[in-house]
């Protein structure tokens, strides 16, 4: 089958670590099943596993990615929910991987997964949008609704304006009534955010009108202060990345003086990937896609990606 493998590690050039070309095919396992693949999305994930932060060297090759909507061996279509849970060990918490990290990922014409991670594509949904939502947009719901604890009407800031995860909580927490400020480096992606629903938006760094109820936060150590200034007290930074690097200043004394919070996120539950996608069906909410590339041509997406040169997703289909 045709695949987009991850060959080398190359923090500095990660495009240069793929391998385009043929791969073998899924051999069967007890309680796994093959799904045809019709539209898989790129993910930052994919890019830092080129970097060799996601992925460890001596696990290539590994055929990356983790979205992806496809036909089942039962002629079903199908979304794969790419958390995957490892056998569990006494004395030991459970343990989770996503495809691409231990197992052979999305971005081929056939994956092999779990049964447990398939959950029905519903008619209303393309199987490109449907590629969407499995690791960017459920992270983004699982922060929203799963972790913010926020009440329609409060207000939100969501650092920078192009990516997956952002765009997906912009038009998320607009659509619940929320009143979303933006802050990104580039002007045209602000004024994107704006269509998606934002309220308002400011460069990078910029202080905002009011201080804000929560902070988004995939970007990390660029951003942290400026999320950790624009929080009112008793807020919260909601945060599921650093793609900027995780070593910013604590800012502690703002943090116990204000009594702030700081929240974790990773990924989403199967449960909420279908709320997830019943949300969309029910109110014609749609992932943003920036372009749909074929397979073959995966290296144009991994540069866009790896640049920031995009604005919603970005999806390979075979």
């Amino acid at each position: 089958m045709f695949a987009i493998t991850a060959a080398r590690i190359s923090f500095d050039d990660p495009v240069s670590g793929l391998d385009i070309g043929e791969r073998p095919d899924p051999e069967p396992r007890e309680g796994w099943t093959t799904v045809r693949v019709k539209a898989a999305s790129l993910n930052h994930h994919d890019v830092w596993s080129l970097r060799g932060v996601a992925l460890k060297e001596e696990r290539l090759p590994m055929i990356l990615g983790g979205d992806a909507a496809g036909i089942d061996e039962d002629g079903n279509e199908v979304i794969v929910h790419s958390v995957l849970s490892e056998p569990p060990v006494p004395g030991r918490s459970p343990r989770f991987s996503l495809l691409s990290e231990v197992h052979d990922g999305t971005l081929a014409e056939k994956v092999l997964v779990p049964k447990e991670n398939l959950l029905p594509k519903p008619p209303e949904l393309s199987f490109e949008e449907a590629a969407c939502l499995p690791t960017a947009w459920l992270t983004a719901y699982s922060m929203l609704f799963g972790k913010a604890d926020l009440r329609p009407g409060s207000t939100v800031l969501v650092q920078g304006a192009g990516g997956g995860v952002s765009g997906a909580l912009i038009t998320l927490a607009a659509r619940v009534g929320h009143r979303v400020y933006v802050a990104g480096r580039d002007e045209a992606k602000r004024a994107k955010a704006m269509e998606l629903g934002a309220y308002a938006t400011v460069p990078s760094g910029e202080r905002l009108p009011e201080k804000v109820d929560v902070v988004f936060d995939s970007v990390g150590q660029a951003t942290w202060k400026h999320s950790i200034l624009s929080l009112k007290p008793g807020g919260a930074i909601v945060t599921c990345g650093a793609t900027s690097g995780d070593a910013p200043s604590a800012e502690l004394t703002r943090v116990f003086f204000l009594q702030l919070r700081v929240l974790g996120s990773t990924m989403g539950t199967k449960e909420e990937l279908r709320a997830l996608t019943e949300m969309c069906v029910r109110t014609g909410i749609r992932p943003r896609i920036d372009r749909v590339l074929a397979l073959k041509d995966a290296r144009e997406g991994f540069r866009a990606m790896a640049e920031g040169d995009l604005f919603g997703k970005i999806v390979l289909t075979p």
